[in-house]
Parts: C-alpha cells; sequence; structure tokens
C-alpha cells in the first residue's frame, strides 16, 4: 500500500536561523533551501466533506541500470554524509534514522528532469505544486519522532511519499493520509513499486487523522496548523509523539514536540522555528 503528502511549506525564518547559530547549514542555497514539501493552498481540493478513499497500489516507473544504480547510491551516501558536516551534524544521532537516509532512493521519488539534483540537500518540485522535501528537513523529523520498531505511525502529508518510505525503513507500520488525489494515487504506486507496500494510504483531509487505525505511537504532521488538530491528539496513544509545524503565519511558526504521558496528560516543547505552508482542509476552518 502507500502514503502521500498534505499542504506543505518548510523555509526557515533568516533571523530566526541567525538568532540560533545555524545560518551555516543553508551555505551556498538560497535562504528558502531549508524547506519541506512547498505547496501553495489549494481551496478547492481542501473542502473537508470529501470522501476518504483508501488506495490500493499500482505499477510505477521502470528500473534504472546497474551503472545509473550505482552512480545513485554513491550519491545518496555523499549526501548523508554531508548532514554529518554541517553546523546541526549532531541533531541525526540516531543510526536507525542515518541507515534509512542512505537506503532510500531519493531520485525515485523526483521527476525526471530534476533526476541530476535528487541528492541536493534542498526541495524538488514533483508536480501538482508540491515539492519533495529536503532530506535534511526529512532526517530531523524523523529523528525527533524517535520511532520504535513496533510503532504505529500516522503520517499527514506524504507528498513523493520519500517521507513514508523512510519511515517504512524504521517500522512496518505506516499509515498516511494525502489531501491531493491525483498525488495520493502517484505516491502509492511509487512506494508499492519500491517494495514499501506495508505503507497504507487513504486520500481525504487528515485534520481528522484515520480513528479506524487509532491509537498511533507516533504521529507526524507536515503542513502547518494553527494548532495541533484535536482529533490526532485524541488519537494519540498513551506514551505517543506528534512531531509537526505550528503556527497561524509563516512568521510564527515552530517545529513542535508533543508528548502524551500514560495518564494522558500533554506536554509541548518547541524544537526550531519554520516556515510551512498552512495545513488545508478543515484546519484553515480553524
Amino acid at each position: 500500500m502507500e502514503s502521500m503528502n498534505l499542504g506543505i511549506t518548510h523555509a526557515e525564518d533568516e533571523m530566526a536561523l541567525r538568532s540560533k547559530g545555524i545560518w551555516g547549514l543553508l551555505a551556498g542555497a538560497a535562504v528558502g533551501a531549508l524547506v519541506c514539501c512547498d505547496r501553495p493552498a489549494e481551496p478547492d481540493l481542501s473542502g473537508a466533506a470529501a470522501p476518504a478513499l483508501e488506495i490500493a497500489t499500482g505499477s510505477g516507473e521502470g528500473a534504472m541500470g546497474s551503472d545509473s544504480f550505482d552512480e545513485m547510491s554513491r550519491l545518496r551516501n555523499a549526501l548523508v554524509d554531508g548532514m554529518s558536516r554541517h553546523e546541526l551534524r549532531d541533531r541525526i544521532s540516531d543510526p536507525r534514522v542515518v541507515a534509512a537516509m542512505r537506503t532510500v532512493p531519493r531520485h525515485e521519488f523526483v521527476l525526471h528532469e530534476y533526476l541530476d539534483r535528487a541528492y541536493d540537500d534542498r526541495p524538488l518540485p514533483i508536480g501538482h505544486g508540491v515539492t519533495i522535501s529536503q532530506p535534511y528537513v526529512v532526517a530531523l523529523m524523523t529523528q525527533l519522532l524517535e520511532v520504535g520498531t513496533n510503532h504505529r505511525v500516522l503520517e499527514i502529508g506524504t507528498g513523493s511519499g520519500y517521507q513514508a518510505a523512510v519511515l517504512a525503513e524504521l517500522t512496518p507500520e505506516v499509515y498516511s493520509i494525502e489531501i491531493i488525489e491525483p498525488l495520493g494515487r502517484e505516491a502509492a504506486g511509487r512506494l508499492e513499486r519500491l517494495g514499501y507496500d506495508t505503507v497504507r494510504v487513504r486520500i481525504g483531509d487528515g485534520y481528522a487523522g484515520w480513528p479506524e487505525h487509532a491509537p498511533f505511537d507516533r504521529i507526524i504532521i507536515t503542513a502547518a496548523p494553527p494548532e495541533i488538530p484535536q482529533p490526532l491528539i485524541d488519537q494519540l496513544a498513551p506514551g505517543g509523539r506528534i512531531v509537526a509545524p505550528v503556527g497561524r503565519t509563516g512568521f510564527d511558526q515552530w517545529l513542535v514536540v508533543v508528548d502524551k504521558d500514560s495518564h494522558g496528560n500533554i506536554r509541548e516543547r518547541r524544537d526550531i522555528p519554520v516556515r510551512f505552508v498552512p495545513m488545508t482542509g478543515e484546519a484553515l476552518e480553524r
């Protein structure tokens, strides 16, 4: 089965980055390079009344030759090695996350015309007004999520399916909701073709979560709601964690980590300043 991505953008505010001492991460790139799944709001597709649809996976693109495969593997390892050299290198310390980033073939999730840039540490267009997330952002959010091998994970928004594939390297139970149907169907077929057939995909508004498969040990949101949707908090298992960008505008958003203890008490902490596209659907009505 598969994964997909909800409304999303994530480029860090320049002044906030400077104050946090992590400006060096963007050296040689535009200020907006640290971005997760850049997507403009699409009101005509965001209505909460649209019915949810679970996707059966299908076929995708063809395989590459062995020489090209070896070159892509080399570039992928160079990308991950490069992450360990920038100012935020200590943030990506979980060897399982590093191994997942080395394993998932990002070039399979980008458009053919951007194949030669698949292992740049930056977002790339994937169609439907969306981009594939910057690899470092995927690694950081995955690290913060602390996924265990037996965890059930819900992803609100997958875009190309790249983040879902990384999660699937860590646990066999990944559920993902996408609000844009063509994007979700493309991601589902791609994930199945690449062997990530344990990922379940559903088309619909992610605000309400996926109650049929709750509770979830981990939830990741890839678009910025004004606050964490209550249905997602309700569907989080005791001892569970949510990682999400939160804020009403691109100038007051933070990457937030929400923990629920064994008694159901919620604790929230901010991590780094971010700038995401607002979460669409019912979240826009709140």
